[in-house]
């Protein structure tokens, strides 16, 4: 991850994923290691590394802007893992979509929907 500013805990506004990878990510001329939630009030950190560990719990803070956030991108890591049934009803009944796809795909996905100006989210759990 090139060198900037170390941010470890929220950066307000919409910013565009400059890089991913290396156990972080940059945004903002900032890095961060670890997995982050991309909301429409800002960036901030999270602190879930696995995705076989993520509850509802895990979610409280996208739940709570769920009415300005249209779809969710999950990024469960390296590898595709399906999130658990009962947590996907909990994000669609806060009234989002919800996909699920390695890290490296959703921050792709969502610096695209973001330049169309979409009602977008992630979910992003840190790769190296």
């Amino acid at each position: 991850m090139a060198e900037g500013r170390r941010y470890e805990g929220f950066v307000p506004g919409r910013f565009r994923l400059e890089a991913y990878g290396n156990g972080g990510f940059r945004f903002a001329d900032m890095s961060h290691r670890g997995s982050i939630l991309v909301l429409p009030s800002g960036i901030k950190a999270w602190h879930v590394s696995a995705p076989e560990t993520l509850s509802t719990g895990d979610f409280a803070d996208v739940v709570a802007e769920a009415a300005s956030i249209e779809l969710l991108l999950v990024g469960t890591g390296n590898d595709l893992m399906p999130l658990r049934e009962a947590l996907r009803r909990k994000l669609r009944e806060a009234g989002m979509s919800v996909e699920v796809m390695p890290t490296g795909a959703a921050a792709r996905t969502y610096n695209v929907l973001l330049a169309e100006d979409r009602h977008v989210a992630a979910a992003l759990i840190a790769v190296d």
